[in-house]
């Protein structure tokens, strides 16, 4: 059963489950913030006369006892029928404001700590990132830019994914690793259809070429490469302009882990399936497709969960391999 309450932030809090249609929640893996959408009928026989939705106000969302969303209406769109439509957005919608921020030799976890308590957001469990940043500049930026290159730093830098996202109010960070789902989708599974796709053409580089701004004799070009794939594939090129506060073993290191990550083709995967709320951008899950020899996890780079006021509700997902 889903469970939609409203707060007007005036002492009003409503039960509005019973009047919701069309209820959506997506999450996106990077740079966005979750939306929860639904209509609903105005001027209903059975509202109440005190009951108002307003820019501003509170959503917090249920399903069978599970919070999977909360946060803030932004949006209502009215007309001459008698249905309005709503979107709410979590706290993340908060970090698309624009500022300037300067870290030296500083992590991940330490650079979002820091904009949530710049920006009185409020913090969950934030996994502790390892990986040391020599220097990021954020000149005029959206503090969620600034986090999303922060994590993409921390990619290269310890090979693994982190996912940034609010879980039911409460901003979070965690190693997608750990958020493999006890389940699968595909062949006899939950699936009701799918479409994949295998390219060299986005983010494949099996040659990068890392340079220093004083080049000379004493540094020369960096180039790390895999001369199998050239050979395959043809000369696809990274570029990378080298910070002046990296010693020569992290240099190494960071031309590695950009070759390790990118010297591969790029599978994508989408699919659509009997919904499972369990399932949010950035975590991963299993699928097994026999007639295109897949049986390996994905990780959900965005998921779309559809009619959730109905008793089996329908996901669209976009995967893809790590």
């Amino acid at each position: 059963m889903l469970e939609v309450m409203l707060d007007n932030r005036n002492g009003n809090l409503w039960d509005i489950s019973s009047i919701v249609t069309d209820a959506s929640w997506k999450t996106s893996r990077i740079g966005k913030p979750s939306t929860f959408g639904f209509s609903y009928v105005k001027g209903s026989p059975f509202e109440d006369s005190r009951f108002k939705l307003e820019p501003g106000d509170i959503i917090s969302v249920r399903k069978d006892g599970k919070g999977i969303f909360f946060g803030y209406v932004f949006t209502i769109d009215n007309g001459m029928e008698e249905k309005a439509t709503v979107t709410a957005y979590d706290q993340i919608r908060y970090l698309q404001a624009n500022d300037s921020y300067t870290f030296t030799n500083t992590t991940a976890t330490a650079i979002i700590r820091r904009i949530i308590n710049d920006y009185k957001l409020k913090a969950g469990s934030l996994a502790q990132t390892v990986y040391t940043i020599p220097n990021l500049a954020m000149k005029d930026k959206k503090l969620i830019d600034t986090i999303c290159t922060a994590l993409q730093h921390t990619v290269v830098g310890e090979k693994k994914i982190y996912t940034f996202f609010d879980d039911y109010g409460e901003l979070a960070l965690r190693n997608s690793e750990e958020m493999l789902l006890e389940m699968w989708i595909g062949d006899g599974s939950l699936m009701t259809g799918y479409e994949y796709s295998r390219s060299i053409d986005d983010e494949t580089y099996n040659y990068i070429l890392m340079k220093r701004d004083s080049e000379s004799k004493e540094n020369p070009p960096i180039v790390w490469k895999d001369s199998s794939t050239i050979s395959k594939w043809g000369r696809l090129q990274l570029f990378k302009q080298i910070d002046q506060n990296m010693n020569n073993a992290q240099i190494n290191e960071l031309g590695k882990n950009l070759l390790a990550l990118h010297n591969r083709e790029r599978k994508k995967l989408t699919l659509e399936a009997l919904g499972d709320l369990r399932v949010r951008a950035g975590c991963y899950l299993r699928v097994y497709l026999e007639e295109v020899a897949i049986n390996q996890p994905f990780l959900v780079e965005e998921c779309s969960h559809e009619q959730l006021e109905e008793d089996v509700s329908i996901m669209k997902l976009e995967l893809k391999v790590i």
